[in-house]
């Protein structure tokens, strides 16, 4: 009798499992512009892994362009669909909880990346503590471990501040590295760079190296170092993005001389690939799964994998 109840029960739980257990049909993307190179790569990096689980699944990729009701939308509609899986870079952390609950009361898998969201299954994204770091201690290297240098600081979401706290822990560890400033907000822009970097070129007569929170200010601080004709200035980052790229490939002086590149292409496809153990009942090892940055230099730029190179 004993046996019997124990076989019950197995079946039982086996049963259970299989109900539980899904397959990767239909995957919903939404991400902030599909004419931003970065989320074009993370799109393509979630097909591509979307298809080598399932070669006929069904993807339906939108952007949503900045506007957090249309993303709203896009959830719900993917809701409506009947999508096992919905991937999405929020545009909002915490207004997009509702929706991100309503999904999963639909029995969807929802997966944030590059920035965590509220209610999500799991989030993928890159370790920026490590970006800022890798980032930095090519300054110190570059300086021999001493010199005067700017952290130019950018909009006070997890990401930046992130690089910036792995920024300092590097300067911090070099005793000769003296910080001028790491307050002032680039905005994480082009714009943004140049109008910081003016104020602190006129404000500190000797400038040996900058971090720049984001690719754009870099570049906009290398514009004002030429415009006030600063020479012998290091200015690395962090992104990996095209125009970075091409500064990193220019014979030009530009002061660019190395970012800390993110991979949104390996971010998607491994956000896929967990999200699929999820959907297929396995819990996940870690609700947040950071990926290391690579260092990108003016040495390697020409064999680096960037945003738009071809992954077939």
């Amino acid at each position: 009798m004993k046996s019997a109840l124990l076989a019950a029960i197995s079946m039982l739980a086996v049963t259970a499992s299989s109900v539980a257990a899904k397959d990767l049909n239909s995957i919903g993307i939404s991400v902030a512009s599909l004419g931003n190179p970065f989320f074009v790569a993370l799109a393509q990096g979630a097909e591509s892994e979307a298809k080598k689980i399932n070669p006929k699944v069904k993807v339906t990729t939108l952007g949503f362009e900045q506007d957090l009701n249309k993303q709203i939308d896009q959830i719900d509609n993917f809701i409506a669909s009947g999508v096992d899986m919905i991937l999405l870079n929020p545009g909002d952390p915490k207004a997009l909880a509702p929706a991100i609950k309503k999904a999963k009361a639909a029995g969807i898998i929802v997966v944030s990346v590059d920035t965590a969201a509220d209610g999500a299954d799991l989030t993928v994204t890159t370790n920026n503590v490590q970006a800022g770091e890798i980032a930095c201690k090519y300054i110190v290297d570059q300086l021999s471990g001493k010199g005067d240098v700017i952290i130019q600081n950018g909009p006070q979401n997890s990401a930046i501040m992130d690089r910036v706290v792995g920024c300092k822990k590097v300067f911090e560890a070099s005793p000769g590295i003296k910080v001028l400033s790491d307050d002032q907000n680039g905005k994480s822009s082009r714009d943004g760079g140049l109008e910081v970097m003016q104020s602190q070129l006129t404000r500190f007569p000797k400038i040996d190296a900058v971090f720049a929170v984001a690719d754009p200010q870099a570049i906009g601080s290398n514009l004002a170092a030429r415009q006030l004709k600063r020479d012998g200035i290091i200015i690395t980052s962090v992104d990996g993005a095209p125009d970075l790229e091409a500064e990193l490939k220019s014979s030009s002086k530009s002061a660019i001389q190395a970012t800390a590149a993110q991979d949104p292409y390996k971010m998607a496809a491994t956000a896929v690939e967990l999200g699929d153990k999820v959907l297929k009942g396995e819990k996940p090892e870690k609700p947040v799964v950071l990926l290391d940055a690579t260092l990108v230099t003016r040495d390697n730029v020409a064999t680096h994998k960037g945003w738009e190179a071809s992954r077939n």
